[in-house]
């Protein structure tokens, strides 16, 4: 499994390493992504942004939605922190990065009103032998793309 989502707005993988689960031959398997590796995202997202001089609050959730780790970056606006929970929650539901979903509301508006959810720019999930096992949401950068490239800096700090 390798993550590579630091240009490209497809589902990454996570590594190996920041990821477990059950040992082999269990009846039921299931992948999470470890609270060290929720923690190492959610840095390398907030660290993308100071780069760039911008305020961002990060949310990793895992792949029930449910928040793992949030970090709000110095200054960020008091509205990011829940937008961050949101992107990161919708991208981890349809296993898709938030722009590729905010598209879908065009042929499906209602979409939007499922809650806990937020169609921008900003979510990206993250994938372990093909299943989602956590989403990435950053809100708070004057665009979603901005925002959403700091997420994919987040799944990409899982790659090693």
């Amino acid at each position: 499994m390798a993550a590579s989502a630091a240009d490209s707005p497809a589902p990454a993988a996570a590594s190996a390493s920041a990821v477990s689960g059950p040992a082999k031959g269990e009846l039921t398997r299931t992948t999470h992504l470890t609270l060290a590796a929720a923690t190492e995202a959610a840095q390398a997202a907030v660290d993308a942004a100071e780069k760039e001089n911008q305020r961002v609050s990060v949310a990793v959730v895992d792949r029930n939605g449910n928040t793992l780790v949030t970090l709000r970056g110095d200054g960020a606006g008091p509205q990011s922190y829940e937008s961050a929970e949101r992107k990161a929650f919708t991208a981890v539901s349809w296993n898709a990065p938030t722009s590729e979903l905010a598209k879908r509301l065009e042929q499906a508006p209602n979409l939007k009103d499922i809650p806990g959810t937020l169609f921008l720019g900003g979510g990206a999930p993250v994938t372990a032998q093909g299943a989602p096992v956590a989403g990435i949401g950053v809100a708070g950068a004057p665009s979603g793309d901005l925002d959403e490239k700091f997420a994919r800096a987040g799944v990409a700090a899982l790659g090693r």
